[in-house]
């Protein structure tokens, strides 16, 4: 006897299909919209207590605190990196451009450290291989944040929604998202513990190391100390080589060029001081940061630097903690379940 599917079953799947299509079209059409939507949320979840203390605590109008913090923000994440990719810019644009300089900068490397010591790591070919993979990379991480800019606007006005319900799209999301009531909350502290990390602890370890860097590099005499203190600050979100990806070959082009006694300064200052920065800050932010694996910081960076350019390195390794955060979820949440439906085997 063949098994007839009811035609609720069939109304359902074809209704499915309908919102899986226009779905998928509308987040092609708006997939430019990521990043902003990333920032939108992770600004909100750092403003949230602020908003509901300011409307609940001291009687703020909602439209009042929402834009305040809306522009305490402004001044103190955003103008600050805007800055910073202007420099950046300005400085790597010459030898994006050019890419001999720095073929010129590792050959000098290269004769020295073959000279002292025999190894013939950044020979020519090592160093063109190298510069094939990376320039275009930072290309397009330079093209593509100087376009994220433009979505500056939309993250502010999705913030703005966001922070003038908070309450309603918060108990939406509890009533509406189909998990248990434990796995929503779960997600929501890991969420925030997720932003801590990425979106606080990166940016201000990064940016220790890159101020620590940059007054060395200052105090030793590099001519482009603030170029390598940005690079330094960038470098630092690389799982275990981190910071030293800069001031290592840095140290070593100082003593190639006659400068050995500042190349050995430069070198203990990273090791001692750069180095120590992220013990250090890492140990007094403990408490709001998530325990995130080095291959997720890994990974995330590269996505999202694919994806919105400089700013994917703080959301690209959220954006990937939250798909492994929602794959536990589903497990969770139905994997076990199916686990217990199945019948015992027999002995």
């Amino acid at each position: 006897m063949l098994h007839q599917t009811h035609p609720n079953k069939i109304r359902q799947f074809l209704f499915l299909a309908v919102l899986i299509v226009i779905g998928a079209l509308i987040l092609r059409e708006m997939a430019f919209m990521l990043g902003a939507f990333l920032g939108a949320i992770t600004l909100y979840v750092l403003l949230r207590n602020w908003m509901i203390h300011l409307v609940l605590k001291r009687g703020w109008k909602k439209w009042l605190a929402a834009l305040t913090l809306m522009l305490l923000s402004l001044i103190v994440l955003v103008v600050p990196v805007a800055w910073m990719l202007s420099v950046a810019y300005d400085k790597l644009m010459p030898v994006i451009q050019n890419p001999v300089i720095v073929t010129q900068v590792f050959e000098r490397i290269h004769q020295y450290v073959l000279q002292q010591w025999d190894v013939d790591i950044f020979n020519g070919q090592n160093v063109s291989k190298v510069s094939t993979q990376v320039m275009p990379l930072l290309e397009s991480t330079i093209g593509g944040t100087l376009s994220g800019l433009g979505n500056v606007f939309i993250m502010y006005l999705l913030l703005y929604f966001m922070l003038t319900g908070t309450m309603d799209m918060e108990l939406w999301l509890r009533n509406h998202v189909p998990f248990k009531h434990s796995n929503v909350q779960k997600v929501m502290a890991e969420v925030r513990a997720m932003v801590y990390s990425n979106a606080l602890g990166i940016p201000i370890v990064a940016l220790l190391q890159g101020l620590v860097g940059m007054i060395g590099y200052w105090m030793f005499g590099v001519h482009e100390f603030i170029l390598m203190g940005l690079l330094t600050a960038v470098c630092s979100v690389v799982p275990l080589v981190g910071s030293m990806l800069v001031y290592v070959p840095l140290m070593i082009y100082q003593m190639a060029i006659g400068f050995e006694w500042q190349g050995i300064a430069i070198g203990l200052w990273g090791f001692i001081l750069i180095g120590s920065i992220d013990n250090v800050a890492r140990f007094m932010l403990q408490k709001r940061m998530a325990n995130v694996h080095p291959l997720i910081t890994l990974f995330g960076v590269f996505i999202g630097i694919n994806l919105i350019g400089f700013l994917g390195i703080i959301f690209g390794p959220l954006l990937l903690s939250m798909f492994v955060l929602l794959v536990k979820i589903y497990i969770d949440e139905f994997g076990k379940a199916d686990a217990d439906q199945l019948p015992p085997v027999s002995s």
